[in-house]
């Protein structure tokens, strides 16, 4: 089964940039400990940290591109992976080892 982990705080990007190495250092841990149960569990298939959203673009519908996310809200996404698990209970509980701050969205894709 492949699941979409997706990973929110809010203001993620100003909270990043005033966390200090031990915070940066307990996060990385979270998500190596993560890995490590997803990849007991089955494979990651992509994973990646995100740009901050005044960096995205957005595309609706009969507009041209605009500059920005799709929606001026606090809570940001900071970072996705695809996992292969072999079912959402096995997703779950891998996703309780990410950071207890963020708040994570699982999302199965279509294709299953």
């Amino acid at each position: 089964m492949n699941v979409l982990v997706l990973m929110t705080e809010p203001d993620h990007f100003a909270r990043w940039a005033t966390t200090d190495e031990a915070g940066q250092t307990s996060f990385f841990e979270a998500l190596a400990a993560f890995e490590e149960a997803v990849s007991a569990r089955g494979s990651i298939l992509a994973g990646a940290g995100l740009a901050p959203p005044s960096e995205a673009v957005t595309l609706r519908p009969g507009l041209p591109p605009a500059a920005g996310p799709f929606a001026e809200t606090v809570e940001q996404m900071g970072g996705v992976y695809l996992i292969d698990v072999p079912d959402l209970e096995s997703a779950v509980e891998a996703a309780g080892l990410l950071p207890a701050h963020l708040t994570i969205e699982l999302r199965p894709t279509a294709d299953e």
